[in-house]
């Protein structure tokens, strides 16, 4: 199968450049450390399998995937395990704790293989349902314990202090999104953006008050959100007045 390989540290990349190569199993067609390079090359040709850093500046290895026109079977390569969650929400086939050894690599290659000999094609399917699904639950981290809230149960999210802040139950949460993120990730019948920085659930909201020009959303339990002007249609469209 043919793959790419994409890290932001050259050693990292020749070390998994040559570990693929010793398996006698994969056709390495390109890599590089530059994740913007990798969109405009993995957008002129495919590929079977993208080998991808999590941790990279400036474009990020999720971010590096909503720029895709078409997503390729993902293995997700990072010397940190707390994006494995949300890896998998992104439905990668794997996720490999650097410094990937020769028995991490052949799971990931036999997981690969299996998926690439499904019928039909479970490569297309995954590509359909990264496009379809929308996760139901989010992670918040806080030291060495992550909780997963439903989001359901989640009020609205807010930017404080270029921190992200998940309410539910009253309590507030921080998520490694950015609600710039999680606007895109987020089933847009529910969550709307009213503003840079809030972003709410429809079902949460009970009233919406004028406010001199302007206009304030007011949730079930009192909290009240600004609306910016720009995004007031928007948000009566959505809840349908």
């Amino acid at each position: 199968m043919t793959a790419y390989v994409v890290d932001d540290e050259h050693l990292a990349v020749q070390r998994l450049f040559d570990l693929l190569r010793r398996t006698g199993r994969v056709d390495v067609v390109g890599s590089t450390t530059d994740p913007a390079e990798a969109v405009r090359a993995l957008s002129a040709q495919e590929v079977d399998v993208l080998f991808l850093d999590i941790h990279m500046p400036e474009i990020d290895g999720f971010a590096l995937l909503e720029r895709l026109p078409r997503a390729p079977l993902v293995v997700f390569t990072t010397a940190h395990d707390e994006h494995a969650l949300r890896a998998f929400q992104v439905l990668a086939i794997d996720y490999l704790l650097k410094p990937i050894d020769r028995a991490q690599l052949e799971r990931a290659l036999d997981k690969l293989e299996r998926v690439r000999g499904a019928a039909p094609p479970l490569a297309d399917l995954l590509e359909l349902v990264r496009g379809a699904r929308s996760p139901r639950r989010i992670a918040s981290r806080l030291g060495d314990r992550v909780t997963l809230i439903d989001l359901d149960e989640v009020s609205h999210f807010y930017a404080a202090e270029r921190l992200t802040h998940a309410v539910a139950g009253g309590r507030d949460h921080l998520v490694d999104e950015t609600l710039a993120a999680l606007e895109r990730q987020l089933d847009p019948a529910e969550f709307v953006r009213i503003h840079r920085s809030a972003l709410v659930n429809l079902r949460f909201v009970a009233e919406l008050r004028g406010d001199g020009g302007g206009m304030t959303a007011v949730l079930r339990d009192g909290t009240q959100l600004p609306v910016s002007r720009d995004r007031v249609r928007p948000l009566k469209d959505r809840l349908g007045i």
